[in-house]
């Protein structure tokens, strides 16, 4: 039975699911979730992150967090984790880049926080040599100083939605009209998380991500008591307001409900909520990604890399500096939010 003729049976017994379940379905179910059937990563896969794009992004955000580590006293025991780690090509540069940096490769313990099987295949290959272990959730992480990064993970945490109808807030949920998919709203309902939203007028839609705030709390939690830093970069804005849940296959959009498990789905990341749910942290600004890169020296170093490369490589290379920095690229799209203990120094290339 394929995923949609599930979905279409669930809602024609239990009646309709909100779009968290729904995305959590599509993306994870155990026989034909997006994630767990497939490396949807590069060319011959669905998207493209960053890391993928160049080395420049991994090896920079690594000689951030290694100057977050020495500017926290160079800890003799840390925990080095990524959350969402796809390939394991971030982490890879992370390491690469900080061989140089004395001690801190003999500080660390390399985490990968990964559910897919097919994803933790081709991370062991890819990190093979280096001594990572995996772990299912950020609950099973070791204790300890845990210097963290999440590149394009938040996104694809199930958001539920909700719609201002005449003064009302009601869930948008998945539901079926003439045995197809479609979107419509339940009830009306009252959430104490919706108050922020105090300026919403109707027809006004917003989304929330628990399972994205759990997460945060979770870190918020360990760094407060250990020490360390969380490095979140993703797509969105401070404040969520509109529909963001989108579909993307062979690097096109798609149709949400048309095909279930066969695209990749997410929102834009509400940052504001993630800063909420950590009180116990100091974060920096909302950055966006091109000014944070520029800060940390990326045209220095894409310079340095192009003195060694001509002809086809050598405009590979201009087009990766100018899509992970250039406003019309990824530049303004990505935002970059930091965390780390009050009064430790904020992390490089960021400001509180």
């Amino acid at each position: 039975m394929s995923l949609a003729a599930k979905l279409r049976a669930r809602i024609a017994q239990s009646g309709p699911m909100s779009v968290a379940d729904y995305m959590g379905e599509c993306l994870l179910d155990p026989e034909h979730g997006y994630y767990t059937t497939r490396d949807p990563f590069g060319a011959a896969g669905d998207f493209t992150t960053a890391p993928e794009i160049s080395q420049m992004f991994g090896e920079l955000v690594g000689l951030c967090l290694a100057q977050g580590w020495m500017d926290q006293g160079s800890p003799a025991a840390i925990v080095l984790a990524e959350l969402g780690p796809g390939r394991g090509t971030l982490m890879a540069d992370i390491l690469r880049a900080t061989r140089g940096v004395p001690g801190f490769h003999d500080a660390l313990r390399v985490v990968l926080v990964e559910a897919s099987e097919a994803l933790r295949t081709r991370q062991q290959a890819t990190l093979a040599g280096y001594g990572v272990t995996w772990a299912d959730r950020l609950e099973d992480v070791p204790p300890g100083p845990i210097f963290l990064v999440a590149n394009e993970f938040f996104d694809a945490l199930p958001v539920r939605q909700f719609q201002r109808d005449d003064g009302a807030w009601r869930e948008r949920q998945v539901g079926l009209a003439d045995d197809a998919l479609t979107f419509g709203l339940g009830g009306p309902v009252s959430l104490t998380a919706l108050d922020r939203f105090a300026e919403a007028r109707d027809g006004d839609l917003v989304e929330l991500r628990p399972a994205g705030e759990a997460v945060m709390a979770e870190i918020d939690a360990r760094i407060a008591a250990s020490g360390g830093a969380a490095l979140i970069i993703d797509y969105g804005d401070w404040h969520s307001l509109g529909d963001t849940l989108q579909a993307v296959a062979k690097h096109d959009t798609a149709d949400p409900l048309a095909d279930p498990g066969e695209a990749d789905l997410t929102s834009h990341v509400d940052f504001e909520a993630l800063a909420q749910a950590a009180p116990r942290l100091t974060h920096s600004r909302l950055t966006p990604q091109g000014v944070f890169l520029e800060r940390l020296g990326i045209t220095a170093r894409a310079q340095a890399l192009a003195r060694r490369l001509e002809g086809e490589p050598l405009s590979r290379h201009v087009a990766a500096h100018r899509r992970l920095t250039h406003p019309d690229e990824m530049g303004t799209l990505f935002k970059i939010l930091a965390f780390v203990p009050e009064g430790a120094p904020m992390l490089p290339g960021l400001e509180t």
